[in-house]
This record gives C-alpha cells, structure tokens and sequence, in this order.
C-alpha cells in the first residue's frame, strides 16, 4: 500500500482501496467504477471481517502509544483542533468501533450478528431471508462533524456494500486516514477493497456527477438545497439517504423549570458543540401561555447559562454565522418594543437568551443562543406539527406522568427522540437516526422460498463455499483453569447469565454468558438441530435433559426449541420414569432429547410401556454417545428411525458442531457463526496435517465479554476432507474422544472405548460399561462394572477383555502389575455427575499420596 501523505496535505487527499492516488489517478479510476463495483461485489464481506478490523482499529484509539493513536492525534492537531478535543474524538470513534458496541448495532438494527446469510425466520417454513448490500454507496459528508464521515463508511461495509466517501477539500484528513488504518487492521484485504475516499469540493461537478451515476445508493447530509442538488444527479431507481438538518428543544413542566438542576443541565445541552449537533436545544419551550412567566424563567435562565459558558472558550465564528447571530440578537431587541420579546446577553456575546411571547418554533442561530418560548401542553401537537419534517430531538422534564403524556404529544407532532434533559446529545449503540436504523437503508431486505428438499437445511449459504473468514488468533493456548482465571476480573456488565459444567472430566466449572451473547448461540444451535434432520413443523419434542444446580443443557435445549418453533414437552430427566413414559405417551410426544444414559435407562425401565406406545421416532442425544449393540435395540425393539447427535458442545464455549442427516457415528459440521478451529498435535503446539487426529482447540468469535481464544477443549478429533453428501461446505471433525477416556495405569495407557468395544463385538454387551481404578499393596486393580441386566458371566467378560484390550492380559498375567476383575451389578448403581447424569467412564480411587 502506498504510504500516506504527510498529515498537512488537506487538500487533494485520496484514499482508493488501499492506496494513497492523486488528482489524475482519480479522474481516470472514476471512469470504471461502474465496473469496479460488479467485481468487488461479486466477494461476500463478512460481517465478522469488519468487526475483528474495527475492534483491532478501536484498541488502537484508546492507547496513546499506538503508532495509529500518534498519526490520528497529529493529523487533527496539524489541521487546528485543540489537543484535548482530539483526544476526545478519538475516544468517543473508539467507542463506536468497538466490537460491543458494534455488534449491539447489528442486532438491533439487522437483527443479528450475521444478517448476510439466508436463514429462516420461522423454522416450520422453508422460507429464507436475509439482508444483502445495495451495491456501491456514496457518502457525502458534512463538514461540521468529523466522525460522522468514517463512522458512515463503517456502517457501509457492516452491510457488505462498496463505499465512496466525499468529503470537503476544507475538511482535515482524519477520515481517509482513519479508514486507511482500518484496511491495515483486517489481515483478509477485504475492507481496503471496499472503500474510497475522496477529498474536493462539491464545485467539482464532473466527478460528483459521475459517483452519482455510479451510485445504488447516496448518502448526503445537508440543507433542503444540498440536498436537492444530490437528488438531481441520482439516477432513477438509486435510493437518496437524506441526513438533513434538524431541529431540536426542550421542554419544561412548571415544577421542572424553577429547578436549578434542570436549569443547569439544560445550559450544559446548549453549550455542548455549540449547538452544532442536530441534537442540540434550539429553542426551550414552557408548559405555560403567561408571557411573564417566560420573561421570569429567561432571567432566571441566563444565569445559570453564563456559568456554565464561563467555563468554555469563546465560540469562534467566521463571517457568516457571526453576521447572523447578530442579526437575530438585533431583531429579536427591536420586538423587546412591542412587548414580544426580551433579550438577556453576555456582554462578551458568549451566549444569549432570546425570550418570545410566540410559540411558533423558530431555528437558533446557534453558538450558545436559545429561545424561550411559552407552549401549553394542549397545544404541543398543533403547533410542533407543520415542522415535522425538521424535529430531531425533545428533551422533557417533569413528573413521571408528565414525561409519559408529553413523550406521545411530541411524538405524534413528528419528534423521533426523547431524552432527559442534560442527555440531549448522548446517544446509545445502535440507537435510531432520524427515525430510522441507518443499516436497513444501506441494505435490502431479500427472500427466497424453497421447496421440501430444504426441510432440513438452516442456512443456503452453507450449500456454497464458504466466504473469507478473520485469521485465528496466533497469541497462547487457554486451558480450564485459565477460564477460570478470567472469570475474576469479569465486568458485571459481562456476566448475566451462569452455568456449571457437568463435572464429567473434573470438578464443575463455572461459565459466564451475556444475554445477547446465549441467543446468538442458542440460535446457531437451533440452525444445527434443523440441519440433523429436527423438523419442527411436525415433530414433538419432550425435552429429557438434565437440569438445577445452575446446569445448561435443559435450559438450553428449552431454548433451541423455543427458537425453533417448535412443540415442546419440557419434562427434564425426572427420577420417576414412569411418570415420564406416561408423559411421553400422553402428549404424544415423537421426539426425545436426552443424556443417552438417562434415555437407555428410560427404555429399559419402560419397555413395555414405550414398545406399545410405538410413537418415538426420533431420539437425539447429547455429551456422551449411545453404542452400536443400544442403537440396535432402540431401532429393532422400539421403532425408533433416527438417532443422532443434538449437539456437540461444552460449557464453556456452548454449542460447536451439529450432526446432519448424513454424519455417521461421531461426524459433526463445526458452526462457523461461531467459533474458528485449529487442530493441533497431540505433542507440540503446531497444526496437524491433513486428516491427522490432534487436539481441538476452538476460538469463540460469539462471546462479548468472556475472550475465550485459543481454547483447548479437552478433546481429540481429525478434519474430513471433501463436500459432506447434505451439501454443506461447513468443515467436518470427526471427534475422537476426550484426554479423560485414557487412563494410565502401571506402565500402560488403556482407552475405555478398548472396553466398550470388545464387550459389543465378543460378549453381544448392549448396557453401559464403567472401570473403577483402585489401589492394592502390590499392584493396581482395574475392576470393569457391568449392567446386570445385559452382562454374561464375569469370567467369560473378563477373558474377553483380557484378549480383545491391547496390553491388559501382559500387565494381568506376566507382568503382574495389574489385577483385573469384573463386577455385574445394576446398572442403577454406576456412578454419574451429579448435575448432569452422564456415567463416569472411570472413577479413579487410587492413592495419590
């Protein structure tokens, strides 16, 4: 990339995809713009590309030592600002680019973090929407706020379109090269290719005329004029964004405008940029029609507005603005005559009051000056109307009641914003502008209707290949008590909702959500348990996981089925599983979801009851796995047709990877919305190559406060190559196991599926298997639990293991390291996690003093 120009180069500035042009490079690129726009719009722009640039560029701007933070700061001192006033506008782009405040944009505005892809609003339906760019939007900035111009091109590339930023010749160069530090902080390239800004006068109309005609989409800001000269130049069919001028007041209550309080917070709205934000109090409007009480709160009024202007420096006016301040102080005295008005000034003309007896809303000149006006509230409406097109902002004091009646009187007369008064000029992330969510009017909203060959397919996107994705992260690897470490300094505002893990592989740990940040993931979710195969149009679903004790996964499949539409039976693993069979029976329940364990036991308790009823069809399942000998007998002896994977998740992190229709045995899609994989050796912390098995190790881009990068799970799997036969090029893992399946014992590593496996295949074994690891004087004892229901003898079980499982019979019978018994007991009496119920593959008593 061509380096920037010196800072002091106001003039001339051009920013085009990634490089500094100049005057002559412009006038020959515009010419193939049109051209342009259809190559660049061909790549998808993810969202998540911008927010990773954005939140790289935000942290930037809130540390003074960056290299970005010292170019900016420059840039605006070179051009005039004040140092403390450059400070604070890079703290407040800050601010806005972070990747909090941007993804609570999106989600009010676009519904969501991922708006781009074609998803279904109702799952019952094989009806897709989604929001798509508009193509290339033109930007044409005002020049009396200088982050306005960056932030637009921001909220352009949030919606995937190509931007041209126009800014005035005038202006200093801080956009160009704030946008061109945003292209240096996304490592995929995309967003450089996606913006362009230029620095000339709206007189230049040669190259005005021709952005226009390019255009699918002009954003201006302005007067009526500016305005109507754009939309002359727009051709038919492109949308005009207007961001025109606008009005804005106060409003006080009788009991609100004799408070001090009030008075001086209102003095801060106006003072505050000097009027110069369409937010700002032009005029103050009084809940009376007695002139003299106007008069009286001017006065009182004026007071508390030269203190707090006394604090500020002078406002500076060219020419113009001080011709018509002037003028308007000058005119306003002259009515003083006529009983109509009052003035009250600074001597210094800091500021003034202007007092008049009319209600019709009149425009301030601005820099520190207000009228007073007196406005019963019987007439808000009729007299505020005729300006609808003109009001922004109304700040109200009064009682609770009073707010609340004059908030729908302000409204109805064409306000789009309220506020206390003192908060004129704040604003909230992804707060309305003008009435409007400035992202639906760079986007548009499009549909696809499928057929049933769709039933089982959340997202179309999927079926292509996949968009750029933001590189891993390449900082250390977290573990589970590295988790847990964070969690100490954790900001409230991060931590709404709780959970523990199952215990499983350990003592339960504690994991920490946002509210926005659980509907982003309990969405995808819900996305995965429609691709398996969950039809939620026809299927009864009886929720049989495990909940209390501040455990997720019943809450959390109450939420995937809520997003789904779905019908729901929310029973949870009770303990008396004959009142669950009459349930199922009774609400005709064909759909259960459940720990395997806790299902196989609810089969075999109520078989009976289940094979005559006959109506299960589909059993999905999570956190551990159901074997082939169980899945044999749920197909042969109950009727069931589909057993599969719910989700493959953790606590921790939520939901990862979700099973289609055509994922055999432990095959899962990752949910990419999600999380970025790495798998790595097993040994060293360097990717495994292709196919190889390696731990799994999961970055969560979904998560605003808890930072959970380059997460080792626990488990082991291998990547799949090729298009799974669903058609989803979403990648596929194979998962393995977990680190706790392998228990070291003597001199010899035993994996428990070793067990399982040579109990299905040798013995016909179809219950659940648990080893108890225990220590003896001379030895170690490895003691495998069978179900009693299901097992042969102990010595025919025994013999199997010892000739099936690799290295047991050698540490049993010549080593002598080793004892090696069996136990058939009922399988009630197998130990589980307490707050989930999943069995305890091994229960390790073994000295460890």
């Amino acid at each position: 990339m061509t380096s920037a120009p010196t800072s002091g180069a106001t003039s001339g500035l051009h920013l085009w995809q990634g490089a500094f042009v100049d005057d002559a490079e412009v006038s020959e690129l515009l010419a193939g713009l049109p051209a342009l726009t259809e190559r660049t719009m061909a790549e998808q722009l993810p969202t998540d590309v911008v927010l990773c640039a954005c939140d790289r560029l935000s942290e930037a701007l809130r540390t003074p030592g960056d290299p970005a933070h010292a170019r900016l700061t420059d840039c605006l001192i070179e051009g005039g600002t004040e140092p403390e006033e450059a400070a604070s506008l890079l703290a407040e782009l800050a601010g806005a680019l972070s990747r909090q405040a941007l993804e609570r944009k999106l989600r009010r505005e676009l519904g969501g973090l991922r708006p781009e892809r074609l998803t279904r609003p109702d799952a019952r339906e094989t009806v897709y929407e989604a929001w798509a760019p508009l193509g290339l939007v033109v930007h044409i900035a005002p020049g009396n706020a200088a982050g306005v111009a960056p932030l637009s091109v921001v909220e352009g590339l949030l919606t995937g379109n190509l931007n041209v930023l126009k800014t005035s010749s005038s202006d200093t160069p801080l956009a160009p090269l704030l946008l061109d530090e945003l292209g240096a902080a996304d490592e995929t390239g995309i967003l450089a290719r996606r913006v362009i800004a230029l620095s000339f006068p709206s007189s230049r109309r040669e190259w005005l005329e021709r952005l226009c005609a390019a255009a699918d989409a002009v954003a201006v800001w302005g007067g009526e004029d500016a305005v109507a000269g754009i939309a002359e130049l727009t051709p038919p069919g492109c949308r005009l964004v207007e961001w025109g001028h606008k009005i804005s007041f106060a409003y006080l209550t009788r009991d609100a405008w004799s408070d001090p309080f009030v008075q001086s917070e209102l003095a801060a709205d106006v003072c505050r940029l000097d009027q110069q934000a369409c937010s700002s109090p032009q005029v103050v409007y009084l809940d009376t029609d007695d002139p003299e009480e106007v008069f009286a709160f001017a006065d009182s009024f004026a007071a508390q507005l030269a203190q707090v202007s006394g604090k500020l420096p002078l406002p500076e006016l060219d020419v113009a603005e001080h011709a018509e301040v002037t003028n308007t102080e000058l005119v306003a005295r002259l009515e003083q005559h006529l009983g109509l008005t009052r003035v009250v000034a600074a001597d210094d003309g800091s500021w003034r009051v202007l007092a008049d007896t009319r209600p019709a809303m009149t425009a301030s000149p601005l820099h520190r000056s207000v009228w007073v006006k007196p406005l019963p509230r019987r007439d808000v409406t009729a007299t505020l109307r005729p300006m609808r097109r003109y009001l922004q902002t109304a700040a109200i004091a009064g009682t609770r009641a009073d707010v609340a009646e004059l908030t729908c009187s302000v409204v109805t007369a064409g306000v789009t914003r309220v506020t206390p008064v003192g908060a004129m000029l704040d604003a909230y992330d992804g707060e309305p502008h003008d009435g409007v969510y400035a992202l639906q009017r760079y986007s548009r909203r499009v549909a696809v209707q499928a057929d049933e060959r769709f039933t089982a397919t959340s997202c179309l996107d999927d079926l292509v290949a996949p968009a750029v994705q933001p590189a891993p992260p390449t900082g250390g690897l977290l573990d589970k008590a590295g988790v847990q470490e964070q969690l100490k300094s954790l900001a409230p505002e991060h931590a709404h909702l709780y959970f523990r893990s199952g215990g499983s592989t350990g003592a339960p740990a504690l994991s920490v959500f946002t509210n926005a940040d659980y509907d982003t993931q309990m969405r995808a979710a819900a996305n995965g348990l429609l691709d398996s195969g969950f039809d939620p149009a026809r299927d009864r679903a009886a929720n049989l996981f495990y909940s209390g004790s501040l455990y997720g996964s019943f809450i959390s499949f109450f939420s995937i089925l809520e997003r789904l539409n779905a019908t729901q039976i929310p029973l949870s693993a009770g303990t008396d599983l004959a009142a669950v069979a009459e349930a199922l029976v009774t609400y005709r329940a064909d759909t259960l979801l459940g720990m395997p364990s806790y299902l196989w036991q609810l089969f075999h308790a109520q078989g009976e009851t289940l094979r005559a009823y006959g109506g299960v069809r589909k059993v999905y399942y999570g956190g551990e796995h159901f074997t082939a000998e169980q899945r044999r007998v749920l197909t042969e002896d109950f009727g069931v047709e589909v057993i599969r994977s719910a989700a493959y998740g953790s606590t921790d992190l939520g939901p990862l990877a979700y099973q289609c229709e055509h994922a055999e045995g432990s095959v899962h899609h990752v949910l990419t919305d999600l999380h970025t994989l790495e798998i790595l050796d097993p040994e060293e912390d360097r990717p495994v190559r292709d196919g190889e098995p390696g731990r799994l190790v999961f970055t969560s881009r979904a998560r605003s406060g808890q930072r959970l990068e380059r997460y080792q799970i626990g488990d082991i799997g291998r990547a799949l190559s090729g298009v799974c036969p669903c058609g989803s090029r979403a990648p596929r893992i194979e998962l393995l196991g977990r680190h706790g399946d392998v228990a070291r014992i003597g001199t010899n590593s035993y994996h428990y599926r070793r067990f399982v496996d040579a109990a299905e295949r040798h013995l016909g074994y179809r219950g659940e298997l648990q080893i108890v690891l225990t220590s003896e004087a001379a030895r170690e004892r490895l003691t495998v639990r069978l179900d009693e229901c299901y097992a042969p003898s102990a010595d025919s079980a025994r013999a199997a293991f010892l000739a099936e499982v690799p290295g047991l019979r050698s540490a049993v019978e010549e080593e002598d390291l080793l004892t090696c018994t069996v136990e058939i007991t009922d399988g009630a009496a197998f130990e589980r996690t307490s707050a989930s119920g999943k069995l305890r593959t091994f229960v390790d008593r073994r000295r460890t003093g």
